[in-house]
């Protein structure tokens, strides 16, 4: 199967329309924790959800984070298969998060659903970046180094280790959106005053 450029604007709507649901922000508020946008970073993501000290909500927003650009990439790829619909549904999952137009393209800055969309398009790549974040975390308590080093890990991986050339691609093109999303952090590391995993920001 040929994807037109008809058919591959209406996958890359699917996966931006998914993508944009800010689920973060929609646990809040159905859990009596107010609007996240307003505490910690303002982000809509699962890190600054777990500020609100609620890790149930944090967990419940990472997952459905990556679930919902890990559906795109896999309902893509059903309808579509032997294409590489996947990789842009997957992408655009994550420009969806990033850039939802429900909050004025004011999102999250995309690092679940990074590893969802890797996960569902290309799961050792995935589980490698996963395990990068891990480790990453464990060693230095900072979220967002962890999500750098692992968006700088995937595509080398998947090039290097897997061979898969379309999804190196892919994940490059994201690592640098979720570098772009990040350069405050990026500010606060190389001063050294990044918040770590769990701190609570007023």
């Amino acid at each position: 199967m040929t994807l037109t450029p008809l058919l591959i604007a209406a996958v890359f709507a699917g996966g931006y329309v998914l993508g944009s649901t800010p689920f973060g922000l929609l646990l809040a508020r159905a859990t009596g924790q107010g609007d996240i946008r307003k505490i910690g970073s303002g982000n809509i993501g699962a890190t600054n959800v777990l500020r609100t000290g609620r890790k149930d909500i944090a967990l419940a927003t990472l997952l459905l984070d990556a679930g919902k650009a890990a559906a795109a990439a896999l309902i893509a790829g059903h309808i579509f298969p032997g294409t590489s619909a996947n990789l842009i549904a997957g992408g655009a999952a994550l420009l969806g998060h990033c850039f939802p137009f429900w909050l004025k393209f004011k999102g999250g800055k995309g690092v679940a659903t990074f590893l969802g969309v890797l996960l569902a398009v290309a799961w050792p790549v995935g589980l490698m970046a996963c395990g990068t974040w891990l480790l990453t975390a464990v060693i230095t308590r900072i979220s967002s180094l962890s999500a750098l080093v692992a968006a700088v890990v995937a595509p080398i991986a998947a090039l290097v280790l897997f061979a898969r050339a379309d999804v190196a691609i892919m994940a490059g093109l994201l690592a640098v959106l979720i570098f772009i999303r990040h350069r405050e952090n990026i500010s606060r590391i190389l001063a050294g005053t990044e918040s770590k995993i769990g701190s609570k920001k007023a």
